[in-house]
């Protein structure tokens, strides 16, 4: 498999598991490329037998896909957090990094890694590596932007996207950090957030969508 086909299974893969609708035009701004592109990738994919795509833009991975696309995130998650636990890599200039190491890692090497990790359970990002996650998955997680108003919540997750990560470390938000959304804005769904330090923030959908989230009360993840 071609670095560019793993690319584009763990994106499907990330965007899947962020309840994100995985289309053409979304895996198009995703990866800079173009739309014909991604067309002749998903069909090589689709031949391949890793994804099913209809004429609908539905893209989902089958079992093959989601099998490879879960040894490819294991990979980038554990090189993540080798590069911020031991090289001391800021959460959001890890993301490049991981991503060249990954395609040339074997099977070997990452069980290595991951002893040698001593199995880390979650990513910098707050990802869940698979095969590491004692029962937990990334879907156990609320998006923010549909969490209900006044409720307290931890912030346990962010999209693992370069541009994201970037923006988020703008933000001066945590991963772990309570906030509680005050207000929802009507015009466009922004929403006004307050942090557990008293600052307010307004976040576009866009933001609040790319932002996961579990009760305060109940949260018990590390």
């Amino acid at each position: 498999m071609s670095p560019s086909q793993e690319d584009y299974l763990k994106n499907i893969f990330e965007l899947q598991h962020s309840f994100q609708k995985v289309t053409n035009k979304r895996l198009a701004e995703m990866m800079h490329v173009s739309a014909p592109s991604v067309t002749e990738m998903l069909l090589n994919l689709s031949q391949s037998g890793f994804i099913e795509h209809t004429p609908y833009n539905a893209i989902a991975l089958t079992k093959k896909g989601r099998q490879e696309a879960e040894r490819l995130v294991k990979k980038h998650r554990l090189w993540e957090f080798f590069l911020t636990d031991k090289l001391h890599y800021t959460t959001n200039n890890v993301h490049q990094a991981a991503d060249s190491l990954e395609h040339c890692t074997d099977d070997k090497l990452v069980q290595a890694l991951n002893k040698f990790l001593n199995y880390p359970q979650k990513c910098p990002h707050g990802g869940i590596i698979p095969g590491n996650g004692q029962g937990e998955t990334d879907d156990d997680d609320l998006v923010l932007s549909e969490v209900k108003l006044q409720t307290p919540v931890k912030i346990v997750r962010i999209f693992d996207n370069r541009e994201f990560l970037d923006y988020f470390a703008q933000l001066n938000l945590k991963l772990n950090q309570t906030v509680t959304v005050l207000k929802q804005l009507p015009f466009d769904d922004s929403l006004l957030i307050q942090t557990d330090t008293g600052e307010t923030l307004t976040l576009s959908k866009k933001t609040t969508d790319f932002i996961f989230v579990e009760k305060a009360h109940s949260a018990q993840k590390s």
